[in-house]
């Protein structure tokens, strides 16, 4: 193994753990932070309080993980709560730490049923087996693929120490995901979910939703002085799945809806959106809002997540001519590549020149060839899909 397929293949395991997460903002680096500060100071405790909550739930993902670990009767397991202290340092996110906690004790798990009982006897057909092991239990090949991107990391993690050889490490061993689509929803239905009356917190959440392409988490994390009313934005200042922060903006129905939260909400509680007791709102309430909505909506056969809101917010902006690159950095994405796939769902150039070239060949069958003819090639031409006839073709160099 070469020093550039290790580099390579670290590089995968650190992309394939950031993934697991979370899908799509202006990234808030330092230089944009400290302008923040100067142009308000207040969110300078907000920042604090931010950070300080985020340590505290690392803290706590990982004394569930070292409490779990410790039940395992399995020698090297040792290894495996270094390896999570490890990320708590590293000042991972409180998922990453347990989800590196489950994919490993399932890891284990498999090797005691195997025979094995200590973590150096792993061999490379040992992961190979893991992987077959867990698409015969029919999981999602994206949770197949993060358990790997797991495994792998902590055999990484493990040869460094020089507790396993490199020879173990399963560097082919990939699992390839199929491209599919995002959901976004129709025009005509989010119409209609806009039209359903609810609270006006919950409306607020909604429409919220759909016009910043917000992932729920974080907005359920939004604090009051995250928000600017007047400039129509709300700061993430470090998103959950990827830990990017960015900036993102609501349009004015939006504006309209949270203002009239605004007016019911009690003003001594920081979130901007809180459940009973000034709680923070769990995924599922969120969850079951949303499902109330659809349902009042008429629209429950139509399977929409929540996550539908962030598509819808992505496509539309696509349609309304956005370029890629500024939409990347609203949605928040590590790579252009992800917001691409929106290009593909909803393509309306592609769209308008398909009907108009198939206009033109049904009317070419009806009316006949010769003027039809002419109408498709200037069609194409326009389109720059085919020179003109007179136009010489050359070779690329």
């Amino acid at each position: 193994m070469t020093p550039q397929e290790l580099t390579s293949e670290k590089d995968y395991c650190s992309t394939s753990l950031i993934a697991l997460e979370e899908d799509f903002s202006t990234d808030l680096t330092l230089e944009t932070y400290l302008e923040a500060l100067s142009e308000n100071e207040s969110h300078t405790p907000a920042f604090d309080a931010i950070e300080t909550g985020s340590a505290k739930r690392r803290g706590r993902a990982l004394d569930l993980a070292v409490r779990k670990l410790a039940l395992m009767e399995f020698k090297g397991k040792e290894y495996v709560e270094e390896y999570v202290r490890c990320q708590h340092r590293s000042c991972c996110s409180p998922n990453t730490i347990r989800n590196s906690q489950q994919g490993l004790e399932a890891f284990i798990m498999y090797l005691q049923a195997t025979g094995k009982s200590d973590l150096k006897e792993i061999e490379r057909r040992d992961i190979e087996g893991f992987v077959e092991y867990e698409q015969d239990r029919e999981l999602k090949l994206s949770t197949v693929k993060t358990r790997l991107a797991i495994v792998k990391a902590f055999l990484r993690f493990m040869a460094e120490k020089g507790l396993i050889g490199e020879e173990v490490f399963p560097w082919k061993l990939k699992i390839k995901l199929p491209e599919a689509l995002p959901r976004a929803m129709e025009p005509e239905d989010v119409d209609r979910l806009l039209a359903t009356s609810g609270s006006e917190r919950d409306r607020a959440m909604i429409v919220l939703l759909l016009r910043t392409g917000m992932r729920i988490g974080e907005l359920l994390n939004t604090r009051m002085v995250d928000v600017t009313m007047r400039e129509q934005k709300i700061l993430i200042y470090e998103a959950q799945k990827n830990h990017l922060g960015r900036v993102v903006y609501f349009s004015d129905d939006a504006k309209a809806a949270l203002e009239k939260w605004l007016e019911k909400r009690d003003k001594q509680q920081e979130l901007l959106f809180y459940g009973q007791k000034g709680k923070l709102l769990s995924y599922p309430a969120a969850r079951m809002i949303f499902v109330k909505y659809i349902d009042r909506a008429g629209l429950s056969h139509k399977g929409y997540t929540l996550h539908s809101l962030r598509h819808t917010y992505a496509t539309d902006l696509l349609n309304a001519r956005m370029p890629l690159e500024v939409l990347e950095k609203l949605m928040g994405h590590t790579s252009l590549e992800v917001t691409r796939r929106y290009a593909k769902l909803k393509d309306k150039t592609k769209e308008e020149e398909y009907f108009k070239a198939m206009a033109i060949i049904e009317r070419r069958q009806r009316d006949g060839d010769q003027q039809c003819d002419c109408e498709l090639q200037a069609l194409l031409e326009e389109t720059q899909l085919l020179p003109s006839h007179d136009q010489e073709l050359h070779e690329h160099p």
